[in-house]
């Protein structure tokens, strides 16, 4: 059976590096491969790739690769405060609700926002 490292960076590769909750980039092994993003380390420690449980331990979960997503540090931690985590997709449409509304992650959101951008003026 793989090693859950190996697990999350086959989940990792698969997500094309996204957070599997927030679809933000995370960083694997280093904080400086999300250096373009021009990120305080504090900021950027939030974006590490952690190997999230989508069916916990605690409930019979395996470490088997179907039940590992890649999930960026603050995802998956705010998942497991709660006294009964919520299933992966509810999790995730609350993710993806609150961070339309820019109040997940909001200054990496705002600077992801701000480099797409400036991206954009410059292709035209």
């Amino acid at each position: 059976m793989p090693n859950i490292q190996h697990l999350r960076t086959q989940a990792f590769r698969a997500q094309q590096g996204l957070c599997y909750y927030c679809d933000l980039p995370m960083w694997e092994r280093s904080p400086d491969e999300l250096t373009p993003l021009c990120l305080s380390p504090r900021k950027a420690a939030s974006l590490r790739c952690t190997a999230e449980h989508l069916i916990a331990q605690q409930d019979g979960g395996r470490a088997v690769r179907g039940n590992i997503a890649a999930a960026c540090w603050i995802c998956n931690s705010r998942r497991h405060k709660h006294k009964c985590p919520p299933s992966p997709d509810a999790y995730r449409a609350l993710v993806q609700k609150r961070m339309a509304r820019g109040k997940w992650h909001p200054s990496v959101v705002r600077r992801l926002r701000a480099i797409t951008s400036s991206c954009l003026l410059q292709e035209k």
